[in-house]
C-alpha cells in the first residue's frame, strides 16, 4: 500500500513542495489579503501540516515576499522578451503593451496579489515593486528616446507615463471578464501610446 493510500502525507522533491506551498499560499492572499491570512489556512490549501509548512518559510512574511519576487520576475521576463522580439521600435511598443496584457491575464491572481495587496504600503514590498517599475519605465524610456530628439530625463518621464498606462489599462481589462478581446484591448492601449510617441521630433 503506497503512504498516499495509507493515508500518510506524501512526500514531493523540495523544489515541487515549495511551488505548492506559495501556490496555495497565493490563493489565501488573494482571498484574505496579507494581513487577513493565517498560516494556518495556508497549511490547510496545501493540504500539509504547519511544521512541513515552516520547514520552508519561517512565516507569512517570507511567503509574501517570495511570491512578489516570483511574480515581478516572471512579468520582467515577459517583458525582456517582448522588447527584445525586434529592433523596430513601433513593434517593440506594441509587443511590450501585448506582453503585459498577457501576463495579466494569464495569472490574474498574481498581478493583484502585487499591485492591490494590503501591504503595498510596507517598506521592502514598495521598494521592489518600485524597482520593477524603474525597469519597466527605463525600457520603455529607451525606446522612446531612440526614436525621439527628446533628453533622457524626459524619456524617462514618458517612460513612467506609459508603464502607469499599461498597468492601470490591463488591471481594467481584467474587470472586463472577456467581454473584450485581449488583443483587442493590448492593441488599442499600443495604438494610443504609438501616437503620442510618434508626435514627438525624430532623431535627425
Amino acid at each position: 500500500m503506497s503512504n498516499q493510500a495509507a493515508g500518510k502525507p506524501v512526500r514531493l522533491p523540495r523544489e515541487e513542495r515549495r511551488r505548492q506551498l506559495l501556490h496555495a499560499a497565493q490563493e489565501v492572499f488573494v482571498s484574505h489579503g496579507f494581513h487577513g491570512a493565517a498560516m494556518d489556512e495556508i497549511a490547510e490549501a496545501a493540504h500539509v501540516s504547519k511544521p512541513v509548512l515552516y520547514q520552508h518559510f519561517p512565516g507569512k512574511r517570507e511567503l509574501y515576499m517570495a511570491l512578489l519576487d516570483n511574480h515581478l520576475n516572471t512579468l520582467t521576463e515577459f517583458l525582456a522578451n517582448a522588447l527584445n522580439s525586434t529592433t523596430d521600435n513601433k513593434l517593440r511598443v506594441r509587443e511590450t503593451m501585448r506582453a503585459y496584457f498577457r501576463f495579466v491575464a494569464q495569472d490574474s491572481q498574481g498581478h493583484r496579489m502585487v499591485f492591490e495587496s494590503d501591504l503595498t504600503n510596507d517598506a521592502e514590498v514598495s521598494a521592489r515593486i518600485e524597482e520593477f517599475n524603474a525597469r519597466f519605465a527605463n525600457s520603455i524610456a529607451g525606446v522612446i528616446a531612440e526614436d525621439t530628439r527628446l533628453s533622457p530625463l524626459e524619456a524617462t518621464l514618458l517612460g513612467r507615463a506609459l508603464a502607469g498606462m499599461a498597468q492601470v489599462s490591463a488591471r481594467y481589462w481584467l474587470e472586463t471578464d472577456g467581454n473584450l478581446d485581449i488583443d483587442a484591448a493590448s492593441e488599442l492601449v499600443y495604438r494610443l501610446a504609438w501616437r503620442g510617441i510618434s508626435r514627438f521630433p525624430k532623431e535627425i
